[in-house]
């Protein structure tokens, strides 16, 4: 990981100064980095020397750098990582171009590794801009919101979670049920992982999630609570108070005092337990599609952490 991070740093360089500075602002505020350490780690399924599980694990993580660029944009969110958002400091139009920059970036490198990479980044990044958009564009009028919203996290994140996967798989030399396993343990997983998060949204303070609480509220963006709050009042089995909360849900949140009153409510509604129990379970059927890998670290790393994240949402 330590030389993922120097190639980061590398990859991100640029002789202009403005995209220099802009590039580099997301690689210096940190992060996870877990999907090339996903990488990485399914590599050492096979062979974890091989140079190429380094070019993929970069890969990776600058895509998914540039996909923060944009759903900052999209989401109007003033911090990333704890850090301002690129949009809140360089503007709209600088923050795009910059996510547009990396993806091309990891193109690049992604063209290194050969076609079938090629095929299977492309592949990844329609994904990325259909969960988007999906995001964006919400349910069609025969469309259930909650199945809606679950294929959206399919799309916009756990896509990309799984061909960080298959990358270590593929690259490691490992043989295709491998690729097909990891894969499928990174599908569910990525939409643990965001459900995880609709839960820390409002369940967590603003230090530990490195954003403002209740974001996603204010934004308009739909999250699995509120979905199902939608789908209760939709279906006649409301409680008391949930109408109104809806109507709070869709009024103005502008104000501090309107967000925090927003997000008390929620929290102590029932619907954030819901989400909790969803998280879990996608986080446990995560580590059910491993049963076909051979007993060792490297499944126990991956099994021990979709349990992580069950913990994170609880």
């Amino acid at each position: 990981m330590h030389v993922v991070e120097e190639a980061l740093a590398e990859a991100v360089e640029n002789a202009d100064r403005l995209a220099d500075d802009a590039s580099r602002h997301l690689v210096a505020a940190g992060g996870k980095r877990l999907r090339p350490f996903l990488t990485l780690l399914t590599g050492e399924l096979g062979d974890g020397t091989r140079p190429e599980l380094l070019d993929a694990a970069v890969v990776v993580e600058l895509t998914h750098l540039a996909s923060l660029y944009h759903d900052d944009v999209m989401d109007s969110a003033p911090l990333r990582r704890g850090a301002p958002s690129v949009h809140t400091l360089w503007g709209n139009t600088v923050a795009i171009l910059v996510g547009d920059l990396l993806f091309a970036r990891a193109s690049a490198r992604v063209a290194a590794l050969g076609p079938d990479a090629v095929v299977r980044q492309s592949a990844t990044f329609e994904r990325l801009c259909l969960g988007q958009l999906h995001e964006t564009t919400g349910p069609g009028a025969d469309e259930d919101p909650v199945e809606h919203y679950l294929q959206v996290l399919a799309d916009k994140t756990a896509s990309l979670l799984a061909t960080s996967a298959r990358f270590g798989a593929i690259y490691g030399g490992c043989d295709a049920e491998v690729v097909e396993v990891v894969g499928a343990y990174g599908e569910k997983l990525g939409v643990a992982f965001q459900l995880a998060d609709d839960v820390l949204d409002l369940a967590s303070s603003g230090a530990e999630s490195g954003k403002t609480p209740g974001t996603d509220l204010r934004e308009k963006v739909p999250t699995m609570p509120v979905l199902l709050l939608r789908q209760r009042v939709a279906r006649g089995l409301a409680q008391p108070g949930d109408a109104e909360l809806l109507a709070l849900l869709d009024g103005d949140l502008t104000s501090d005092a309107a967000l925090a009153d927003a997000v008390d409510r929620l929290r102590a509604h029932d619907v954030l337990a819901e989400t909790r129990v969803l998280a879990a379970r996608w986080a446990r059927e995560a580590a059910a599609e491993l049963d076909p890998l051979p007993e060792g670290p490297v499944k126990e790393a991956l099994s021990r952490f979709a349990t992580a994240l069950a913990d994170r949402a609880a």
